[in-house]
């Protein structure tokens, strides 16, 4: 017979690899229920192959702003630090990190020398942009789409962030028809 403390071990893996599944899956969910499933269907960390990621940019509706090679917006956090990423727990569910084991590389108008990396634990790291860290929002099921803008979730706002490095505060014009975006969840 298991010992409660086996049973209790086998019961998180068994969570925690159902949380990390979930997060890879397919999402054809709106914005209106952002944890559904991950961002522009795929996994809402980017890496390739060889664990290098691209910070490029995409023209909307609010100017040029931060997105990944497959077009999904970046964003950054306010209350974070060019060392420290404060989303951590829940939020991370909301705003995963953009993460690399590699190099990021920069396309479009993004600028290498304004890429950079903080530690996110274990071999990868969080990919920076004039030391912002950069996090998907889960409820930008496409390409370009900015839900996430405006959002205050986690006691801070969520911007988008022009190939300055400078966020774009501006809430209206969302490429996706929305005026802003995102309740509180934290």
């Amino acid at each position: 017979m298991a010992t409660l403390s086996t049973y209790l071990k086998t019961t998180l893996v068994g969570a925690a690899l159902m949380t990390l599944a979930a997060c890879g899956g397919t999402n054809n969910s709106s914005a209106a229920d952002p944890g559904a499933g991950a961002a522009s269907g795929g996994s809402t960390t980017s890496s390739g192959s060889d664990g290098k990621v691209e910070v490029d940019t995409h023209s909307g509706s609010l100017g040029t702003y931060l997105t990944d090679s497959a077009g999904r917006t970046l964003y950054m956090f306010a209350s974070d630090t060019s060392t420290t990423s404060t989303c951590t727990g829940s939020c991370l569910t909301y705003w995963p990190p953009l993460t690399t084991s590699s190099t990021a590389e920069a396309s479009g108008s993004a600028t290498a020398a304004m890429l950079g990396a903080i530690s996110s634990g274990g071999s990868s790291k969080q990919v920076t942009y004039a030391g912002h860290p950069l996090y998907y929002y889960i409820g930008d099921t496409n390409p370009g789409a900015t839900e996430g803008q405006g959002s205050t979730n986690y006691g801070a706002e969520w911007w988008i962030l022009a190939p300055s490095g400078k966020p774009i505060t501006a809430t209206s014009g969302s490429t996706t028809g929305s005026t802003g975006g995102g309740g509180a969840y934290g």
